[in-house]
């Protein structure tokens, strides 16, 4: 019996090859897209969840209160540490120092390489539970020991045993390889880091570490740990949140104390998904992004199975005549409806195949978009059962409405010719076209809002120039001590204009200070000012904008302690005058220019209050400025030799500040691409259904459509007939869709400082984009039936 219902099934739907594809296709796209978005969200979701003891990994972070703003950062003083495994050390099995994970240069003799790594104390592995290929996990144990990705393994000693080799950091600190561990998985917070070295060789690279054991004021360090079965975090996040107010107290440090620091564990689970915080307070992250692709997956894929009941249940009223014979002929009804749902259970399962294709096609693709490494879960049992319980459940959706109505009529009306459907028969089917059309249109003008704000974020003006501005990160002192001539040598070749030293690259700010103080400033203000130290010609080679006073000078001696404050400084410290103002510090240093604001950190947030001091010591950055006049891969080519003859231990490793820059809108590139992909296909897949519905109501109208000819309709007059359905469908779709997608992405869009406007014409554009493209789609059904002859479309059946 099965085999008989699967093989009429099988002849209807290729009687019906039009609408049979038109079904298919729908569907199967708008699966191919719920995989798709299914498998991000799984990838998201299951972010760190690599390490064994996720479930108990924490970081210490800290809230610190900013003239009645809490600001919440993972960056913690050294002291830390000692003192929760001193105090609190039965709550904590693991409580591990780290550096951030920056580069540096690792190499042989005969190979270097950037890469990025972390030093961290001994325990390190055993906290994140190295899969370790060679050694073990207590590999830290020494001083001038270092372990590595099997990636960075073979990079640099191919298929020889690393173990035991000498490597140099920085070209400066000898190690010897301890361990080789399995690379970090994409998804995993550690997924770019390419070794780990000793913390107590660390503490050797620079004379502050040592200064910065028992000092609390100094925030440069992360604190890892691992808690003890059954120790709840809110509990720990308790006992330890005094801990560096106490300690910044002890010390002395009244200012330090005014900032209200509190400490408090934030578990692994929530790194990832979870990042931001407001006033103290997590407000969410990348978990909105998770929810909002979550939406868009289900938006299509109702799309997808509203095409796929619509079209079925429409082709479904024309066998009417179908199923009074079948009764006439001795069909119980049990019988009619395995046959009508096995017609769409086929359809469905058929649709589920052709999305696994798909998905295995545009994966790829979608893995380079999304900065993704993802994979068809094959071997999950539970993508298996939601994948075919899935296509079950819309196969017996879409097949409810003819298996039901169509079973229960009477053959005698149905043969005899007398039966219609109800008056109402179309409202179901024209409720969800406005309902496809209506998320459609959201889908528009949400994407192209997201657009407008990455691009009106673009065009900010960052007070300095981007184009042709090189950035190469010092890895140690070689560069600073040979700086003059490497600066002329640099200049003889013509490929520079100009060369520069700076504590911060121009595209972030390293550094924070807080005590700086001035006449007039009232004692209940907290500072927070960015700290850039900076040789003479750094503002000419990025290319500020002095608004006020003088440019850093070597003609003068005095310029040593002299600042340049930016604008955001200058109306902080509501200075109507600022220049020769005195700033106090260690120092008193002397105001001498004010700076346009430049756009350094984030590009939607307010510039932050920043002093441009001079540089006395090595800078971390050096600023080139190429010449404009010869294009850059000729002039990286005329540099490169000079700088490795300068800095023979590095290898010449170059940024553009544009690119760097760029890199900022990336997250929201990303959400941009992906959300007008599957935007696009979920019109593509409203317009099959309207393109389906088309072609139903033109069959069914045909005779109707004959008539009108014969008695002198136009084909204009006829293509209207045929349209205006449609196009009220979908205009009372917009009506709908305006508003919605005006609040929600109102909402949206004040989550940035720096952001655009609801424009009128986003809206007025995605209107009347909707109702060009209903017309396209349906233009050809009506076009087709208004030309044809109307002999043919009046003959009797």
């Amino acid at each position: 019996m099965i085999r008989n219902y699967l093989k009429v099934a099988w002849r209807n739907l290729l009687r019906n090859k039009a609408s049979t594809f038109i079904n298919i296709a729908g569907l199967s796209l708008g699966m191919a897209v719920v995989m798709l978005i299914g498998l991000w969200i799984y990838d998201e979701m299951s972010w760190d969840k690599y390490f064994k003891n996720y479930d108990r990994i924490v970081q210490v972070m800290q809230h610190q209160t900013l003239n009645g703003d809490v600001g919440t950062q993972p960056n913690l003083p050294m002291p830390v540490a000692p003192k929760l495994r001193q105090e609190y050390g039965s709550n904590f099995k693991y409580v591990v120092m780290s550096t951030f994970n920056d580069d540096h240069i690792i190499g042989t003799n005969d190979k270097k390489l950037k890469q990025a790594g972390s030093y961290m104390e001994a325990e390190a592995p055993d906290l994140l539970t190295l899969d370790m290929l060679r050694g073990n996990r207590k590999g830290l144990k020494d001083m001038s020991s270092i372990m590595l990705s099997a990636s960075l393994a073979k990079a640099l000693f191919g298929t020889a045993d690393p173990m035991g080799q000498t490597l140099k950091i920085d070209g400066q600190f000898p190690v010897k390889v301890t361990g080789v561990y399995a690379d970090f998985p994409a998804n995993t917070t550690f997924h770019d880091m390419a070794f780990i070295s000793t913390w107590t060789l660390y503490m050797t690279t620079e004379p502050w570490h040592i200064h910065s054991i028992n000092h609390w004021g100094n925030n440069s360090w992360m604190v890892y740990a691992q808690l003890n079965p059954g120790v709840d975090v809110a509990v720990v996040s308790a006992k330890i949140k005094d801990v560096k107010l106490k300690g910044i107290t002890l010390e002395g440090d009244k200012l330090g104390a005014s900032f209200r620091p509190a400490l408090f564990v934030y578990p692994m689970s929530r790194w990832h998904l979870y990042s931001e915080f407001k006033n103290g307070v997590c407000t969410g992250g990348k978990i909105e992004f998770v929810i909002m692709f979550g939406i868009i997956g289900l938006f299509v894929l109702v799309l997808a199975c509203i095409n796929f009941m619509n079209l079925s249940t429409a082709r479904s009223e024309k066998r009417a005549k179908e199923v009074g014979i079948r009764k006439t002929l001795g069909s119980a009804r049990t019988q009619l409806i395995s046959q009508f749902f096995s017609e769409s259970l086929l359809m469905s399962v058929f649709a589920f195949v052709v999305a696994l294709f798909l998905v295995q096609l545009a994966l790829s693709l979608f893995n380079q978009v999304a900065d993704k490494r993802m994979a068809i879960l094959w071997s999950s049992p539970v993508f298996w059962l939601i994948g075919i319980g899935f296509s079950l459940l819309t196969g017996l959706l879409a097949g409810s409405y003819p298996a039901f109505y169509l079973s229960s009529f009477r053959p005698v009306k149905v043969l005899k010719g007398t039966f219609k459907a109800g008056r109402f028969a179309a409202l179901p089917r024209k409720v969800l076209v406005v309902l496809q059309f209506t998320v459609s249109v959201m889908l528009i003008i949400g994407t192209m809002i997201v657009f407008k704000q990455v691009e009106y974020s673009k065009d900010r003006p960052v007070g300095y120039s981007r184009a042709g501005l090189l950035q190469v990160e010092a890895q140690n002192n070689d560069m600073h001590n040979h700086f003059a001539a490497l600066k002329n040598d640099l200049q003889q070749t013509g490929a520079i204009v100009n060369i520069a030293e700076s504590g911060s690259p121009v595209t972030n700010v390293n550094s924070y200070y807080s005590d700086f103080t001035w006449e007039g400033k009232d004692p209940a203000l907290q500072t927070n000012f960015g700290i850039i130290p900076v040789t003479p010609d750094y503002g000419k080679t990025v290319g500020w904008k002095i608004i006020a006073g003088r440019d850093f000078s070597k003609d003068f001696a005095t310029d040593s302690l002299a600042v340049v404050v930016n604008e955001a400084a200058v109306k902080f410290m509501n200075m109507k005058d600022p220049i020769g103002k005195i700033m106090k510090e260690d120092h008193n240093y002397h105001i001498i220019g004010v700076v346009k604001d430049m756009v350094m950190t984030s590009p939607y947030e307010p510039v932050n209050p920043t002093l441009f001091l001079g540089l006395n010591e090595a800078g971390s950055f050096i600023n080139v400025r190429l010449n404009p006049n010869m294009g850059p891969h000729e002039a990286i080519e005329k540099i490169a030799p000079i700088f490795a003859r300068y800095n023979p231990e590095s290898p010449f490793d170059y940024k553009f500040a544009d690119s760097e820059y760029a890199k900022k809108f990336q997250d929201e590139e990303r959400i941009g691409k992906l959300a007008g992909f599957f935007t696009v296909l979920a019109i593509f897949i409203s317009c099959l259904g309207l393109f389906g519905m088309a072609t139903f109501m033109a069959e069914q109208r045909t005779k109707e459509i004959g008539i009108r000819k014969v008695l002198g309709a136009t084909v204009f007059n006829l293509w209207g007939l045929m349209s205006k359905d449609f196009v009220a469908l979908v205009s009372i779709a917009i009506i709908i869709a305006i508003p919605t997608a005006y609040y929600f992405m109102q909402g949206w869009i004040k989550n940035y400082n720096y952001h655009t406007d609801l424009s009128w014409w986003i809206f007025a554009a995605t209107a009347a984009g909707a109702i060009i493209i209903t017309l396209l789609t349906v233009s050809y059904q009506g076009i087709k039936s208004a030309l044809m002859n109307p002999v043919k479309s009046l003959r009797s059946e």
